[in-house]
């Protein structure tokens, strides 16, 4: 059988801050702008994974199982949160809180979780509308 892909899509609301408490006030503003101040976004998080269809449902993973994944370990984790705050990997002083962090930090919670039938190839954090971070695995 063929190859197929799959890709949920999962909305969360949280607030953040680009900040490096190891650099100077000026440093964070020339780096980070606006951005280095407290902001909210309505984010969506769109994760694929690849796989060939089982022959009796069709699928190439439980859509109940992939949904529950992403809830605990995307909406849960982050909706209604801030994330310096609430997020130990986020904390100040550890991870910039990006789109681009945050698509790796998704991956490695996710593909952890995922049966054997099927492979995670792509984790889409979306900002806003102009502005969205992509993560394929590669290194």
């Amino acid at each position: 059988m063929p190859t197929c892909y799959l890709t949920r899509v999962v909305h969360f609301s949280a607030e953040h801050r680009y900040f490096r408490p190891d650099w100077s006030a000026d440093q964070n503003t020339r780096t980070f702008g606006d951005a280095g101040r407290d902001h909210a976004h309505a984010y969506q998080c769109a994760v694929t994974v690849r796989g060939t269809p089982d022959p009796s449902s069709g699928m190439i993973v439980d859509l109940a199982l992939l949904d529950r994944v992403l809830a605990e370990e995307i909406v849960q984790r982050f909706d209604g949160r801030h994330i310096n705050r609430d997020v130990a990997e986020f904390a100040y002083g550890k991870s910039v809180p990006t789109g681009e962090m945050l698509c790796q930090d998704v991956w490695r919670r996710v593909a952890k979780r995922l049966p054997g039938s099927c492979a995670l190839t792509a984790v889409r954090v979306q900002e806003e509308n102009t502005l969205y971070a992509e993560y394929r695995g590669e290194a």
